[in-house]
């Protein structure tokens, strides 16, 4: 979402002789050259009662620490909510203030910030803006107000949009009983090995399932979700989930998977699609927390950081589909329960921002981040709080807990965002959140929080999250369904999203010879006890699971039983 916008906005020039004194008293020099300031405001969805909105202003004057922009409605319109900017509103008239992280305006620079509105009769565009007091040039435009199909690049690109419907996925859900309710949600398209590519056993490949989105976009606009996930020794830490390349096959990687997929994707053909793209899911987080100086290393992680195979294939797979106008790079950011802790999460940020300014990439490359990628944390855990505390203990001492310092993935997904802004991503940067699988209803969800007798009773009594311990990933029992795909849900979130689609297996539950690289992880059979990275907890995973990626009916039952919200 921070992406640099594809024509940046260029400051009108003044005439020769024209008074640079009208336009900024108090930056005499730079107003001799240009405009002090240009506003871009966009109306990026619109529907009966409100609206979504994207500002990008540039400061053409003097450098500037902090910065606040004001302009007034000439109707109803009132701001519900807003992100990358503090957004207020006294009747008609509205400010919107730097964050602390984002207050920084050089000269020349711009910044971007967005905000949900509610509205009645008409919505016209402001006609004043001001920055600091300074009144700015307003470009036109406007947006498309959500109704058609430009094809250029957007701050969100999920804002005014449908996803696409993967019609393999959705076949399958709609031969389960009940099923039904659900084939008709948006789930992610998996590029999990080269011959995805062109196709699986008859399936449909890359090309097919473009073609398919372009039929379901009809004229507004539409997001396809891609999964890309065939790095050299792919995740290192998880058995199941182990893939066709080698840690040294690197070259093959770039050649044979990154380059073909970036071909297609550069086709004519698809440039009216928005192509939202997850990168490499579990990698980086990984060489965070497994690849030496714990007690959760691995050989292959270890490896995988010295070689720097998994660094340069995201790099080189950032650079090459970032390079593509349509395409929206989410660079996969784990989970709460893997990254939330303050040792890992400021660490984490630099080696994404490390990766997304090596190797050809930049950070403009990178749309924003994605968290709990095929993983069951909820959104959010409504009956206690990370800053709760329970006879004077707080609550981060629970051991479900365990001093993290998110409870949830929104929370999480939020303060990520703030730290890698921090390390120099765009003030723009939206997340995503896989929520699949997230949804923990049924009659095993707690209607209330837990007794106050001890930190771990308040924790455990109250938590929707039913898990034996935070760090089981594999085919979990009692999951359920969790928020349905939904556009700019919160401030900072660009989109929930169903990336793994539900009742597509985790792992295999037993040893299932197979040509697709997949080994036996113990975390998929439910009589393992654990090891390091579930504090030897029991896996909590369904039996007789199939291999990663194959349908597994069982678990897609229990997904709909336990539903959350739950299904009609």
């Amino acid at each position: 979402m921070n992406r640099t916008r594809m024509s940046l906005l260029a400051a009108l020039t003044l005439v020769a002789g024209s008074s640079a004194t009208a336009l900024c008293a108090t930056s005499a020099d730079a107003a001799a050259t240009a405009t002090p300031c240009t506003v871009d405001y966009k109306v990026q969805n619109q529907w009966g009662t409100g609206f979504t909105a994207a500002v990008t202003v540039t400061n053409n004057a003097a450098a500037k620490s902090s910065w606040a922009v004001k302009w007034s409605y000439a109707g109803d319109q009132q701001v519900t909510s807003g992100w990358s900017a503090n957004v207020s509103q006294s009747g008609t008239a509205v400010t919107a203030a730097n964050e602390s992280y984002n207050g920084a305006l050089a000269t020349g620079g711009s910044v971007s910030f967005g905000f949900n509105a509610s509205y009645s009769g008409t919505n016209a565009i402001p006609s004043t803006f001001t920055l600091d007091g300074v009144t700015c040039n307003v470009d036109g435009g406007g947006g498309d107000n959500g109704g058609g199909s430009s094809g250029s690049r957007v701050d969100n690109p999920y804002a005014g949009a449908k996803m696409y419907v993967n019609p393999e996925w959705s076949a399958k859900a709609a031969a389960e009983p009940g099923g039904s309710r659900v084939a008709d949600q948006p789930t992610a398209v998996w590029l999990d090995r080269i011959a995805t590519i062109n196709g699986v056993s008859g399936g449909m490949g890359l090309r097919a399932h473009l073609n398919e989105a372009v039929k379901q976009k009809g004229s507004g606009d539409l997001v396809v979700q891609l999964v890309i996930y065939d790095l050299p020794g792919r995740d290192c830490a998880a058995l199941a989930s182990n893939g066709e390349l080698g840690p040294n096959d690197i070259d093959r990687y770039k050649s044979q998977y990154i380059d073909p997929i970036a071909s297609i994707l550069s086709d004519p053909a698809y440039a009216g699609l928005r192509i939202a793209t997850v990168i490499e899911p579990d990698s980086l987080p990984n060489l965070v927390t497994n690849a030496g100086g714990t007690n959760t290393t691995t050989d292959a992680c270890v490896t995988m950081k010295s070689n720097g195979n998994y660094e340069k294939g995201v790099s080189y797979a950032l650079a090459k589909l970032g390079a593509i106008p349509n395409v929206y790079n989410y660079l996969d950011a784990g989970h709460h329960g893997w990254l939330g802790w303050d040792t890992n999460l400021g660490p984490a940020a630099q080696e994404f921002a490390k990766v997304a300014t090596t190797n050809g990439a930049s950070m403009n490359d990178v749309a924003g981040f994605i968290v709990n990628t095929a993983n069951y944390g909820p959104v959010k855990e409504p009956n206690f709080k990370i800053t709760d505390s329970v006879n004077g203990q707080t609550v981060r001492q629970a051991k479900w807990l365990d001093w993290n310092q998110y409870a949830d993935e929104q929370t999480y997904a939020q303060g990520l965002r703030d730290k890698v802004i921090a390390a120099g991503f765009g003030s723009g940067t939206g997340m995503l959140i896989d929520t699949s699988r997230d949804g923990w209803g049924g009659s095993a969800r707690p209607s209330g929080p837990g007794p106050q007798t001890s930190v771990d009773n308040y924790v455990n009594g109250g938590r929707i999250d039913r898990r034996i311990h935070v760090g089981n990933w594999c085919n979990q029992s009692g999951a359920g369904l969790g928020e349905r795909p939904t556009a700019a849900p919160a401030a900072g979130i660009d989109a929930y999203v169903w990336v793994k689609p539900p009742g597509e297996s985790d792992g295999a539950s037993s040893d299932i010879p197979n040509d697709e690289g997949k080994g036996f992880d113990r975390m998929c059979d439910p009589a393992y006890g654990g090891n390091a990275r579930n504090n030897n907890n029991p896996s909590g995973a369904l039996p007789n699971a199939p291999l990663g990626g194959h349908w597994f009916s069982a678990q897609f039952q229990q997904l709909m039983q336990n539903a959350y919200p739950p299904l009609p």
